[in-house]
């Protein structure tokens, strides 16, 4: 009992971090941008600016708060992955350690959200 309790706090816990950090640090701008016309944004997979942005307010500001709430989440969980996989493969690889981690640590995130799920404490609770 006291351990299904700390895995389902701990799950609530890293789902609401990572996606609050992601939301705040890094998709709220994309998606002000996006909203306000903005579409200058790096092209890393050769797919075109405007099209790459949209895919990163995806993975960055979208899917992280279906994650927060834990509503879909190991689908959410995806295409947050595949950007942070983007993120250090295509845009951070070249770039030294301290660079390339943030992108890794989110990958990782992540990855481990949609394989093990959003917990007790979420919309898709089970």
């Amino acid at each position: 009992m006291k351990n299904s309790l700390l895995n389902n706090v701990g799950l609530a816990l890293l789902r609401v971090g990572v996606s609050l950090m992601m939301i705040f640090g890094h998709g709220l701008g994309k998606f002000q941008n996006l909203i306000a016309g903005n579409f200058e944004f790096p092209n890393p997979i050769g797919i075109g600016s405007t099209p790459s942005l949209f895919l990163a307010v995806i993975g960055e500001f979208i899917a992280p708060i279906l994650i927060l709430i834990g509503y879909k989440t190991r689908l959410a969980a995806i295409p947050a992955a595949i950007t942070m996989a983007v993120a250090y493969f295509a845009v951070h690889l070249n770039d030294p350690f301290k660079v390339q981690e943030k992108a890794l640590y989110y990958l990782l995130a992540f990855v481990v959200i949609a394989l093990v799920g959003p917990g007790k404490y979420s919309l898709d609770k089970k």
